[in-house]
């Protein structure tokens, strides 16, 4: 019976072949550099053994149960309504995958069945609909990403013994991270190379991804030797399905799902390494926390590196120091001091949309920032959110700031009879319409700046308010509306608010970054929550409108810092707090220098003037590092000509202009938002 179960174990896994246990183990027992921070050898070895046995035991007793009752024919559903044909609880989609091409195998990080991720060597339960990712999508690279941190993982306690915490993907989108508990050791980046080798190691096994499923009493049993899974293994629900998954040597506790095997991993790299509390609480344990990067080629990794350099230099910390723009101070935390020329940016930033509001029929409101909690209680943010919201008390009632302005738009919306003709609270059937014109005002500006963009339309989760039949409407509505503006878009399944479907917008810099900005939400509950009506065609009936969510920029401060990243402190002339700069050859030509800072002033331009003794080389240079657009150089044959010798920034040559045509010159670039 062993033998037919090894050979049962065999066909489901399609594993490859791996060193013994008691070998792998052994594979880091060389210097760790500081004989202080060496692991306890014995007890890694055994209480890696006793996992590595509990699992195969677990392991080996769910293939028979598959064995026995798998096998029946089974019909897999492709996106392109290809059907498959396979075996209940033998066939995976890496089998699927490699009868379509080995290339396609090759390439597929991870499955979605029926809605739900799926390991590509996980076998298929029943006929079911079946989607196959690769890295270039959000669920293969944050399946990368997460399983890459369990490589991290798998290196940190090969190499120091700790005890694993959580090794998620991060976030932001970018990387992973693992936090575990290392005793006295503080980790830097001395202690990179030790774990980057150890990493390779662990791909160059192609050691494969196999999960199990086990009962409470069986995680506990696993991981009793680790009190931080422990924990967690405890808060968990009763009926929660607990998985546990396995690469080598490292067994832990994770939902998952994960890629094929370690050797996907092609390039990898730590990061940096930062101190963190157990559950992020101050209270709780201490604990380290790597950070790593990792991608299925060396080239994207050498991409990612240099883009980090610049991202180094473009740091909005640094760059609005150097140009004066903005600073932080701890007696106002999380607000932004805006100096002189971070003004101008924020109100150019702030006229452009106003401009654009008046021109597509929008009418600007003022809304108060304090208001009764009543109001939030209306709305359910103080139900949801009351503890992140500063509230206060005057005369025994209580007050909140306002977190976002939607509550009281409502108040505005119901102080006044409203017709079938209102627009920004719109009927169901505006909603294409209006979402169509929301899109096409965002890519507008959006070129302006110089973003690329994706779209991605987030639909009913889980959990949701209303009724199914409204939720069908307003997402077929969506749809619609993104086909008929011609972008590219895709679906993020069941990510829609509680309150309704959206749309959002992810933009991408110049280091192609993704940064969240712009979005539209759709919102049934709070209309109902105020019981804001409209009259209807007929003039007869009232109905209930459809609330809009809609931002451009989001905040104005972040997009402001994403925009000095974006253009590397180099703003184009319309954004320009610096626009030009008046250098004068000698203390002979300052009068007509003068005469030329005047005019270009006159003109509705900043520009600033150079009266110092220092070189015309010197000034031109500052001018240069200032990020100035323009340097107006003038000297005694520019006095007599009545002209300027231009210098546009980034390039070195110099051309001679009347004062006339600069100035026409310049409102040119600005009307075209250069």
């Amino acid at each position: 019976m062993l033998i037919c179960l090894r050979r049962g174990l065999s066909l489901l896994r399609q594993r490859q072949p791996r060193l013994p246990p008691r070998l792998l183990l052994h594979l880091s027992a060389e210097p760790m550099g500081d004989p202080a921070v060496a692991p306890d050898a014995a007890y890694l070895e055994a209480v890696t053994q006793k996992r590595i046995r509990i699992f195969e035991e677990i392991q080996a007793r769910q293939a028979l149960e598959r064995l026995n009752i798998g096998g029946d024919p089974i019909r897999v559903t492709l996106p392109d309504g290809a059907i498959k044909e396979g075996k209940k609880w033998i066939s995976t989609p890496m089998d699927i995958a490699s009868g379509i091409s080995t290339g396609l195998a090759a390439s597929c990080l991870i499955a979605q069945v029926n809605g739900v991720l799926w390991d590509m060597t996980r076998p298929l339960e029943g006929d079911c609909d079946l989607k196959l990712f690769k890295f270039d999508s959000n669920e293969g690279r944050d399946t990368f990403w997460h399983s890459s941190a369990h490589i991290l993982g798998e290196s940190i306690e090969r190499v120091y013994g700790c005890k694993l915490c959580i090794g998620p993907c991060t976030t932001r989108g970018e990387g992973f991270y693992y936090d575990a508990h290392y005793k006295d050791l503080t980790l830097n980046d001395t202690h990179f190379g030790l774990i980057d080798k150890q990493a390779k190691k662990a791909v160059a096994e192609k050691q494969p991804f196999e999960r199990i499923e086990v009962s409470r009493a069986e995680a506990l049993e696993v991981f009793a030797e680790n009190e931080f899974k422990v924990e967690i293994i405890n808060e968990l629900p009763e009926d929660k399905t607990i998985t546990v998954y396995r690469c080598g040597p490292l067994v832990d506790l994770c939902r998952g799902p994960h890629i094929p095997n370690t050797s996907f991993v092609k390039a990898f790299a730590c990061l940096k390494a930062s101190a963190s509390y157990w559950r992020g609480k101050a209270d709780r344990e201490s604990l380290q926390r790597v950070y790593g990067i990792s991608f299925p080629d060396s080239k994207r990794l050498k991409e990612y590196q240099h883009m980090i350099e610049e991202a180094k230099k473009r740091d909005h910390r640094l760059l609005g120091q150097s140009q004066k723009l903005f600073f932080f101070h701890p007696l106002s935390p999380g607000s932004c001091f805006f100096l002189p020329n971070g003004a101008i940016i924020y109100n150019k930033l702030m006229d452009f949309l106003r401009k654009e509001y008046r021109e597509r029929g929008y009418q600007e409101v003022l809304s108060p920032n304090i208001y009764n909690m009543q109001l939030w209680e209306t709305s359910g943010h103080a139900a949801n959110y009351k503890d992140n919201m500063f509230v206060f008390e005057i005369e025994k009632q209580e007050f909140g700031l306002k977190p976002m302005n939607c509550p009281g738009h409502c108040l505005m919306f119901g102080h006044e009879v409203r017709s079938y003709r209102a627009h920004i609270f719109c009927t169901e059937s505006q909603i294409k319409d209006e979402v169509r014109s929301c899109l096409e005002f965002i890519d507008y500006v959006y070129k302006i700046f110089g973003f690329e963009y994706e779209l991605e339309l987030s639909t009913r989760p889980e959990k949701y308010l209303g009724d199914i039949e409204t939720w069908n409407k307003a997402e077929q509505q969506l749809t619609e509306a993104l086909n008929e503006f011609g972008k590219p878009w895709k679906i993020n399944e069941a990510d829609g608010a509680f309150y309704g479907p959206k749309i959002d917008i992810g933009v991408f810099d110049a280091l192609k970054r993704k940064f969240q900005c712009a979005t539209l939400q759709l919102d049934f509950q709070l209309p109902l929550r105020f019981k804001l009506t409209y009259s209807a065609e007929d003039e007869a009936k009232l109905e209930r409108p459809v609330m809009i969510h809609r931002a451009i920029l989001g905040s104005v401060e972040r997009m402001f810092a994403i925009l000095l990243e974006h253009y590397n402190g180099k703003w184009p002339l319309w954004l320009s707090p610096r626009q030009a700069i008046v250098c004068c050859v000698s203390a002979n030509s300052l009068t007509y220098a003068k005469e030329v800072h005047a005019q270009i002033r006159a003109a509705g331009f900043h520009v600033d003037i150079d009266m110092t003794d220092r070189t015309i080389q010197k000034k031109v240079r500052e001018a240069q590092l200032a990020q100035f657009n323009y340097i107006l150089v003038v000297g005694a044959k520019e006095a007599e000509s009545g002209k300027v010798s231009l210098r546009v920034r980034d390039r070195a040559d110099l051309s001679t202009e009347n004062i006339a045509d600069v100035i026409a010159r310049f409102n040119d670039e600005v009307a075209s938002f250069q």
